[in-house]
């Protein structure tokens, strides 16, 4: 009998300011570390990145930049797609069995226009309290995942 697997969010960091854009460089994002340990997202780990000025969604992977920097450039190609001073999500994804992915707490990183953490979530709906976003989302009740 086979298990089924789900490709669930299991982390996420919400409107990250893309602080650089290098063509010239082999490719990935790079990202402040402190942001992807928040995120629960490991050095090489595909990422999606979705544009939220332009619309552009692209996958890579997470590279770790220096950690406090607030660093998120993107490298390679996709510099053609995502400028400096455009607002990101950064979405991961994992493979977890049925009955995890039921009670799996996603780690999900809000910052500041200086890619400061400014809340830390475990609901992939949730908008935090005045920010101005707005959530079409049920309140999912799970604890924090555990910062290691």
């Amino acid at each position: 009998m086979t298990s089924l697997q789900r490709p669930m969010m299991i982390g996420k960091i919400h409107r990250a300011t893309v602080t650089q854009a290098d063509l010239d460089y082999v490719g990935s994002i790079t990202v402040d570390q402190n942001l992807l340990s928040a995120a629960n997202i490991l050095a090489g780990q595909q990422v999606d990145v979705v544009d939220i000025d332009n619309g552009n969604r692209l996958t890579t992977y997470a590279i770790p930049g220096e950690a406090g920097s607030g660093i998120v450039a993107i490298n390679g190609a996709a510099a053609r797609l995502v400028q400096p001073g455009d607002l990101v999500i950064l979405i991961a994804y994992g493979m977890l069995a049925d009955a995890e992915a039921r009670t799996f707490a996603p780690s999900v990183v809000f910052v500041d226009e200086f890619n400061r953490i400014v809340e830390l979530d475990s609901d992939p709906g949730q908008a935090p309290s005045g920010s101005g976003l707005k959530t079409s989302a049920v309140p999912i009740d799970r604890p924090l995942p555990a910062r290691s």
